[in-house]
């Protein structure tokens, strides 16, 4: 890729990363417990002593998880969050699926023919809209996302007893894709939840579906208690736990206030995109002038790594689907970029970020 005249490219080890709604680093705590888990590796299902004891480790880690999620429902481990919302999604007891405007792609993939809920201007889902829209009958599954990954906005805020409510009183299932929520903050009161590892410092290649109970599921065979066919991956759950026990967004380098601090510096050369309430760790961040693409070169260059959007859909040069559900015009959504914070983020970082955006005014 050419780079912009005059601009100085930086080696990688000098490098500044804030994608980690994308993927963050691995926690050092997370890698030692991998270690342990290949040096005890068997198949967990496997009757053999070497089998039981890789089982024992694999049940210790899905406990671990539990605990520190808060969790005291079922855990199913899979793949990632993908897959988990594929079984949630595709095997829930019901024949009705409803899903926010504003979910990731793999919602849509899991769910082609679910209804779409629209996002109102206080980037919410009206929780009176939602209960007419659940009268009737026919049992339905309704999909909120509990942080969105492209802005950063808090679809269960305060008022997510109402929203939740709404479900439960029309006797409908609720699940929400929790990817960039857990491990940083409290998961809502739902049915089932999405977690991903690696978007909190565990492993890449495993997540997992938490459910209220089995029996919310229509089971298929195979592992994981027949919720999921495939060999479990005991290292990677390990790392899993490990990295959950390693602390939450308040043990982060960054304060909360030192975040917001950091969103409030980046208006001097835009704004930041805020349908809502917003979390402290994802930006939406539109420049005065630059095309998102032009931004994505130049702050590359500089030695930083951000996106488009979610790093599923930032490599097409379509309005992003999220900005336009959250009612942001197409000349603004062309220069909206996002910037994620993570666990090792300092803020160091985020003076030399703010300081950069700066320089492209």
């Amino acid at each position: 890729m050419r780079q912009p005249s005059g601009t100085k490219v930086l080696p990688i080890r000098d490098r500044i990363y804030l994608d980690h709604a994308a993927t963050t680093p691995l926690r050092p705590e997370a890698r030692a417990a991998m270690e342990e888990g290949f040096r005890i590796w068997a198949n967990p299902s496997s009757p053999h002593a070497e089998g039981r004891k890789a089982k024992a480790a694999l049940e210790n880690a899905r406990e671990r998880v539990k605990r520190a999620l808060g969790w005291d429902g079922e855990v199913i481990f899979t793949s990632g969050a993908s897959e988990a919302l594929a079984i949630g999604l595709q095997r829930a007891k019901v024949d009705r699926r409803i899903v926010s405007a504003v979910e990731h792609d793999a919602v849509f993939r899991a769910a082609p023919d679910a209804e779409v809920a629209p996002i109102g201007e206080d980037g919410e889902i009206a929780p009176d809209k939602l209960a007419a829209t659940l009268s009737g009958e026919v049992r339905a599954l309704v999909a909120i996302q509990h942080i969105n990954s492209e802005t950063g906005t808090n679809l269960l805020p305060y008022r997510e007893n109402r929203v939740l409510e709404s479900v439960r009183n029309a006797g409908a299932l609720s699940l929400s894709d929790c990817s960039q929520s857990a491990g940083k903050h409290d998961l809502p009161e739902v049915d089932m939840a999405i977690v991903s590892a690696h978007k909190l410092g565990g492993p890449v290649g495993i997540g997992a579906l938490l459910v209220r109970e089995f029996g919310l599921l229509n089971p298929t065979g195979g592992h994981e208690r027949g919720y999921r066919s495939g060999t479990e991956n005991m290292p990677a759950a390990l790392g899993f736990a490990a990295a959950l026990e390693a602390g939450g967004i308040d043990s982060w380098s960054t304060t909360i206030e030192q975040r917001f601090d950091f969103k409030n510096a980046l208006y001097n050369a835009g704004e930041v995109i805020s349908p809502g309430s917003i979390a402290s760790h994802i930006f939406a961040v539109a420049h005065e002038s630059l095309s998102a693409q032009a931004l994505l070169i130049r702050l590359d260059a500089m030695g930083f790594a951000v996106s488009a959007g979610s790093a599923c859909s930032s490599g097409t040069l379509k309005k992003s689907r999220v900005l336009d559900a959250f009612g942001v015009d197409d000349e603004t959504a062309s220069r909206t970029i996002r910037v994620s914070t993570g666990w090792n983020t300092t803020p160091d970082e985020l003076d030399a970020f703010t300081e950069a955006w700066r320089s492209l005014a």
